[in-house]
């Protein structure tokens, strides 16, 4: 069971952070998502196909909430002191975003607290924290400001954490969007400095080995999954369309692609939209005169008839901005359409032998209920800076034994 390190992931989604551990040679024990939707995903890849986690017998392989889970197991949580390397992942971050409405008062901010007493129970020798840019924005309630950031930063240290923590953009990493993330390593016998040091001198090997570049487009991610390489109807969902495979175009696509079956399948969730014709004649008219990688609003009055907060035709030599749960924000560059639950997978850097369970979309209610699979994708942490940041992990703690 030691001989590869061990990490639990919290606050798990579909997966995303453990893909990308599982491919740096990590061993998940088990992972905690509550969203039944996101952790079938998950459980799909993950736990039914790779059998990548171990799972404990006292804990049910199925979608669970943390409050439950440290009120429920207690003891059993405890009892993993000393056999669990890395606990991962950070909780929801809606409530810190800059890009959705902040507030302070938000239920899963109270997360928070409980993310710390999870760490204080099973104190492991490594922590990766990850959420949104926000979570470094100073909140004003009554008892004065507070920021979020330096709490949780405070609170590890109180239990013997050495913290570090940076802003990191995506985009440096190999991944095709500009995505800015806070990112916290805390360590208790090592420095945590050092594993952005060597996430950063990393790099350049990392990407040579793969046969990708540093910095890839929006092209090279998804310029294979075009409408114009064919259709035929998606086994998934009565009605629509699913995308096939043109050829390979780039480096990112040989990596995206590794491990898919064939290259004639349907690609999974590579279901494109049935557009209105209204809306194809709007996304015509952004083709033609939009400016391509800048949002535009209405109050551009570039196009009549923009009817969303704001949308983005994708500019194919540069990086995609950062993929959100709302799919209609963003145009392909050449197509008439919003894209696939693919395309944002791939602009995620998620592997294509990935696949995704659930609703396509969500509306009104049911959006507090339901994670469908655009917002599934939106809300991961690219697995292809996982991989990198649990590589630099795994070198920092074999590096300091050996000092």
């Amino acid at each position: 069971m030691m001989d590869k390190k061990i990490y639990i992931d919290i606050f798990a989604g579909c997966g995303g952070l453990s893909t990308g551990l599982l491919n740096a040679g990590w061993k998940g024990l088990f992972a905690i998502e509550k969203n039944a939707d996101a952790f079938s995903t998950l459980k799909y890849n993950l736990i039914d196909n790779k059998e990548h986690f171990l799972w404990p017998t006292w804990l049910p392989v199925q979608e669970c909430d943390i409050n439950e889970l440290l009120k429920e197991h207690e003891e059993e949580l405890q009892a993993l002191q000393g056999k669990v390397t890395l606990v991962a992942g950070g909780p929801p971050c809606q409530g810190f975003s800059m890009a959705g409405k902040r507030d302070k008062n938000d239920q899963r901010n109270k997360l928070v607290k409980s993310y710390i007493k999870f760490i204080k129970l099973v104190l492991p020798e490594v922590i990766i924290f990850e959420n949104v840019h926000g979570f470094t924005v100073n909140f004003k309630d009554k008892k004065g400001t507070k920021q979020y950031s330096s709490y949780v930063e405070r609170a590890l240290k109180r239990l013997s954490y050495k913290t570090a923590h940076q802003i990191v953009d995506m985009s440096e990493y190999g991944i095709p969007q500009n995505r800015k993330r806070f990112i916290l390593v805390a360590i208790r016998h090592h420095s945590p400095k050092k594993v952005f040091e060597t996430l950063n001198s990393n790099k350049e090997p990392f990407y040579k080995a793969r046969g990708i570049s540093c910095s890839t487009t929006v092209y090279e991610a998804i310029s294979d999954l075009e409408k114009v390489h064919g259709t035929r109807p998606s086994p998934d969902t009565k009605g629509f369309q699913a995308g096939l495979y043109g050829p390979v175009q780039s480096g990112y696509q040989r990596l995206m692609r590794q491990s898919v079956t064939s290259d004639t399948d349907v690609v999974d969730s590579h279901r494109f939209v049935n557009h209105r014709q209204a809306t194809i004649n709007l996304h015509n008219d952004l083709l033609a005169y939009a400016p391509v990688g800048k949002r535009i609003t209405p109050n551009d009055n570039i196009v009549s008839n923009l009817n969303r907060r704001g949308v983005t035709v994708l500019n194919r030599a540069a990086q995609a901005p950062t993929i959100t749960s709302i799919p209609d924000e963003i145009v392909h560059y050449t197509e008439p359409r919003i894209l696939t639950v693919r395309e944002h997978a791939r602009i995620q850097s998620f592997p294509d032998w990935f696949e995704f369970k659930g609703k396509y979309t969500s509306g009104g209610e049911r959006r507090k209920q339901e994670v469908p699979r655009y917002t599934q994708v939106g809300n991961a942490v690219p697995p292809l800076f996982a991989e990198q940041i649990g590589l630099a992990i795994l070198e920092v703690l074999s590096n300091d034994k050996n000092e």
